[in-house]
């Protein structure tokens, strides 16, 4: 960072007109896209070229500008001028962390006289996702001397010693190591733990505060979610590389909240380490053929519930491969009801009862469907026989009117003369007891046939249409 500082303080006396500008910071992901737009005064003339240069020793290091843009040896790095709008752009496409820089965009003046718009401090960081007990492997940059961790201050977890003339300095974690090439060192992490999450990035060996490039690594665990039930029996498979790991002793551990994993099993043939709490219904298999060891646990106890680690195990101590958490429940005895350890005999009976009312409330809800079926079925049946039975007296009470019948309930018929046009029609009533006095009698007689002073008199006309004829003789 010094030697930037240095740049950018000499950069108003290589360039007039910078003094009171500071640069602009940006941080951006490996792959984005960089968009930069330069206006320009407008009495800048259209032959003026315009170049887009990252600061180097004080200097410009022309990447592209608008007289050669077409011949820019980074093809990622296009240059555009709008004359109408005094306004020139610069894109730079799929970044990479070696792309990180002091960049700006000037005008050209004269020889080595560039009259500066815009300073950007560009950083490219490079995203890493990495998985517990995975290696990491970053190329530095030429010129990198240390690979520092923190945002902004260098903890050099491992630097290139001036007066030594090994290819490979280890750090004091023997995790971390950097082999130096023609290209620049390469910086190898093993084990990564979760912990080892954060930034990191490439320095040079004489300035630990100007970063080459920067990595931003993420470290993931795996886990595991168990159940089981009291006395009963889990088995645990954790996976491994079997390249590297093979040959490394393996670890059953449970994490204590504020303390170091106990060990329950272990790989090693000697016995187990000082932190170890061994018991009896704990076993561990190594597969070294397959990469997998596996954990046995019998006769659970509700109290096993917790946090577990299978884990490498060295002389540092333990380092996870994978995280379990088991849960071990009660198991009902034959009773039914497990005693009151966890949880009361109430409660239990209260969800019990509650299961068993939602049960009996839905029998009862079918049956009551099924009663209100067969109901309507009887109903409709009855219904559609009181329709058969009208039908049959309708049609009875039609035939008894077409005989003509006067008087509902009486025999008597209708009879007619002969020729219905020539005089009023006549009712014949056959009286099968002998009428009271006092009964009224219904038909239509001659005036010369009616008696000279009735005691009652009722009326009835009786009209009959003439029936069709079938014709004229």
């Amino acid at each position: 960072m010094a030697m930037e500082l240095r740049a950018l303080f000499l950069l108003p006396l290589c360039f007039p007109g910078l003094q009171g500008q500071a640069p602009e910071a940006l941080r951006l992901r490996e792959g984005d896209t960089l968009y930069i737009q330069c206006p320009y005064a407008e009495g800048t003339l259209d032959y003026q070229t315009k170049y887009w240069c990252l600061l180097k020793d004080g200097k410009c290091q022309e990447l592209v500008n608008t007289y050669s843009k077409q011949f820019s040896q980074d093809r990622r790095i296009k240059i555009d001028d709008d004359a109408r709008t005094k306004t020139f752009s610069v894109t730079m496409v799929a970044l990479k962390a070696e792309d990180s820089g002091t960049y700006f965009c000037a005008i050209y003046k004269s020889y080595y006289d560039y009259s500066r718009l815009r300073t950007i401090s560009l950083i490219v960081f490079r995203e890493l996702l990495q998985w517990e007990l995975d290696t990491l492997t970053v190329q530095c940059p030429a010129g990198s001397g240390a690979w520092c961790r923190g945002q902004a201050d260098c903890t050099a977890l491992v630097s290139r010693q001036r007066s030594s003339k090994q290819s490979e300095i280890k750090s004091q974690r023997d995790r971390v190591t950097m082999q130096y090439h023609a290209q620049g060192p390469l910086v190898t992490m093993k084990n990564l733990q979760i912990q080892d999450s954060g930034v990191y990035w490439c320095a040079p060996g004489d300035s630990r505060h100007t970063q080459k490039m920067e990595v931003v690594l993420s470290v993931f665990r795996r886990t595991q979610k168990l159940t089981a039930k009291e006395s009963g029996t889990v088995s645990v498979q954790c996976h491994y590389k079997i390249a590297d790991y093979s040959t490394a002793s393996k670890a059953w551990c449970k994490r204590e909240e504020g303390k170091t994993c106990s060990v329950l099993a272990t790989t090693r043939s000697e016995s187990p380490a000082a932190n170890s709490t061994a018991r009896e219904g704990v076993r561990i298999q190594d597969d070294t053929q397959q990469g997998i060891v596996t954990v046995t646990m019998e006769q659970l106890q509700v109290q096993d519930s917790g946090v577990f680690w299978c884990a490498l195990q060295d002389g540092s101590g333990l380092l996870r491969m994978e995280e379990v958490t088991l849960s071990v429940s009660k198991a009902l005895p034959r009773g039914g009801f497990p005693d009151s350890g966890s949880q009361s005999q109430d409660d239990l009976l209260g969800d019990s009862c509650s299961g068993n009312t939602f049960l009996v409330l839905s029998v009862v809800l079918l049956l009551l469907l099924l009663l209100a079926l067969l109901i309507c079925i009887a109903l409709g049946v009855r219904y559609y026989r009181l329709l058969l039975r009208t039908g049959v007296r309708e049609a009875e009470d039609t035939s008894d009117r077409a005989e003509g019948t006067a008087q509902p309930g009486s025999p008597g018929r209708r009879e007619s003369s002969q020729d219905d046009s020539k005089g009023p029609a006549y009712i014949n009533l056959d009286v099968q007891s002998p009428p009271s006095p006092e009964d009224p009698l219904y038909c239509n007689v001659e005036l010369s046939q009616a008696p000279r002073n009735p005691q009652h008199v009722e009326y009835a006309i009786i009209a009959f249409n003439p029936p069709p004829r079938a014709g004229r003789e």
